[in-house]
């Protein structure tokens, strides 16, 4: 155990997503779809695909590198890796125990997290903790998936909305006042099979007979989903911030998860943000489930929008069903 810390907060942010572009307009010679359609309703005009030897560690390990560097942190400085995601390389080993083998993280603890979109937040709220406590120095975690192997391609309803990358962010001991302020976690299982992959575990186990039904891909109501999203994005923010007792219009930017522009619209509406304070990438990624968040917050990043001392919002919602939010005062300095 080393020191308690009052502060744990981002120390660098990386990202990847394959070069394989997959538009709308492949789509429409896959399924019966159309450009003007899936915009209109999803606001996702392409997304990322990995190629089919291509497994999730991959995307994950060159995330996690750009990070490192950003941090200027070395591999074997870590003392955690946590791997949100649904798309695993296997059931056993977790992706973050092949991810410290190959990053070299000698004296890193390792395991997955599955909270499928809301993960991301997940395991930056049990980073913080870890941290702050004096448990650990340096965490890494990383939300990634490669969703087109889960993807029924001969689903029309669900194939257009999910692509593949990966998000990272090292966490470590900030400037006082800095860091995670607060978050909020959630869960109602009474929604498990809103959205769900039937035949990926014990309860239906992989057969000829759950494969001939295409129980092995992503099955989800989308009015359901949408329904609760509307609900939840936009509260899960407002409870965090309750718990510091920050007013919304603190906030300088938002994070949220990549599932429907719709939705993001809602919840901006909802704490009153404008759109230009909103981090959006949907067009370009779709929904990448655990990864969409860190890669839209890496991005941003990169992009030098944020300022040290800048209100950051992070927000997830996701099959379970899972929700979260983070509370962030931005403690890199502009570099």
């Amino acid at each position: 155990m080393t020191a308690k810390v009052s502060s744990a907060g981002i120390l660098g942010t990386g990202y990847y997503v394959p070069e394989k572009v997959l538009t709308n307009f492949d789509l429409e010679k896959m399924v019966d779809t159309n450009d003007e359609w899936i915009v209109e309703r999803t606001g996702i005009r392409e997304r990322r695909i990995a190629e089919k030897d291509v497994p999730v560690s991959e995307l994950a390990y060159r995330a996690a590198v750009m990070a490192l560097e950003d941090a200027g942190v070395a591999a074997d400085e870590l003392d955690l890796i946590i791997v949100a995601t649904l798309t695993s390389d296997r059931v056993i080993p977790s992706t973050a125990c092949v991810l410290q083998d190959r990053l070299g993280a000698r004296h890193a603890a390792a395991f997955d997290l599955a909270a499928a979109c809301s993960g991301f937040a997940y395991s930056s709220a049990i980073a913080c903790q870890f941290i702050q406590s004096g448990a650990y120095r340096k965490v890494l975690v990383i939300g990634a998936e490669t969703l087109s192997k889960t993807v029924d391609w001969t689903d029309r309803n669900t194939c257009i909305l999910f692509g593949d990358g990966a998000g990272a962010a090292v966490y470590g001991a900030v400037e006082d006042g800095y860091g995670m302020l607060s978050f909020d976690l959630g869960s109602d299982g009474s929604g498990a099979d809103v959205l769900d992959i039937p035949s990926s575990g014990s309860l239906h186990p992989v057969t000829e007979e759950t494969i001939a039904r295409r129980m092995n891909f992503i099955h989800m109501d989308g009015k359901e989903v949408f329904k609760f999203a509307v609900k939840i994005m936009g509260k899960t923010v407002l409870n965090s911030l309750e718990k510091i007792q920050m007013d919304q219009s603190a906030i300088d930017w938002m994070v949220p998860h990549q599932a429907n522009i719709r939705i993001i619209q809602s919840a901006a509406k909802r704490l009153h943000m404008p759109m230009d304070k909103v981090i959006v990438d949907i067009e370009k990624y779709g929904n990448m489930s655990a990864a969409s968040i860190p890669v839209a917050l890496a991005e941003a990043a990169r992009e030098h929008r944020f300022k040290k001392g800048d209100i950051i919002a992070l927000a997830g919602f996701g099959a379970g069903l899972t929700w979260a939010s983070c509370i962030m005062k931005w403690a890199k300095e502009d570099n």
